[in-house]
């Protein structure tokens, strides 16, 4: 992958991430952020030109000032779109970067082409609760975030050990960072009114969710599928909410489908 800071018309300065060939799509990460070498932007690389910029709070990207809420996410996203000179993109997010593309789409929904979501965070309901990810400790989140708990240490700790004291240190330096920039849209819950706002997307939309999500459950696939008109579901068998990491074909395979 190739790696620029642009800047954006509010001033900015952003990290993307670029792979690829093919149709410009735009992705969206999640709360743990790009990964080393991702494996899955390089996979999708194969089908798509991918820009993955990073968000405010996130390794060197600048604008946590700038970027407070959900509108605020939104305009900045799109910020970002018009700097790297695309035009009506295929827009995709994961997880925290899943709610603000679907707030994207609903707020400009003529400015995208089609909108995938990765088990987005941004609704919450009573009956499938979402875990606190402020409160749980660095070793627990890749039982929460993976399927498969080995590959996940191995990925969030970057061939690292968590049990490592001055890996820990710069684990937790990094990880509040990241953790107060997506404290913003999911703290104490991560409802931001997505919901109310979702009837607005014309965008063809493709909903894929691991069916062994531990932190999203797939039950919030049924909900935004209720509310965006044109939209499709695919549920990922041994996926968890990093599915694109365990099971990368098979989430593709849905995502080009």
């Amino acid at each position: 992958m190739e790696s620029k800071k642009i800047t954006t018309a509010q001033g900015c300065e952003v990290r993307v991430y670029t792979t690829g060939q093919g149709e410009p799509l735009v992705y969206l990460h999640g709360v743990t952020g790009v990964m080393k070498d991702d494996p899955f932007l390089t996979a999708l690389g194969r089908h798509y030109t991918v820009y993955a910029p990073v968000l405010p709070g996130f390794e060197d990207s600048g604008g946590e000032d700038e970027v407070d809420g959900v509108l605020s996410a939104a305009l900045h996203g799109y910020n970002v779109i018009n700097a790297l000179g695309l035009s009506c993109p295929i827009l995709m997010g994961h997880c925290l970067g899943g709610m603000i593309a679907a707030e994207m789409a609903a707020i400009a929904p003529n400015d995208i082409s089609r909108l995938i979501l990765l088990s987005p965070m941004g609704i919450w309901d009573d009956a499938h609760p979402i875990p606190d990810l402020f409160a749980t400790l660095p070793f627990e989140l890749p039982g929460l975030m993976f399927n498969n708990v080995q590959l996940g240490e191995e990925l969030l700790a970057s061939g690292m050990d968590f049990n490592d004291a001055e890996f820990l240190t710069d684990f937790l330096v990094g990880n509040a960072k990241r953790m107060g920039m997506a404290g913003k849209f999911l703290f104490p819950i991560p409802d931001r009114g997505v919901k109310k706002r979702l009837y607005r997307i014309k965008a063809p939309t493709r909903l894929i969710w691991g069916e062994n999500d531990a932190l999203v459950s797939p039950s919030y696939a049924g909900i935004y599928a209720r509310e965006i008109a044109h939209s499709e579901t695919a549920l990922i068998p041994d996926g968890g909410h990093m599915a694109q990491y365990e099971v990368t074909d098979a989430v593709i395979d849905a995502l080009i489908s």
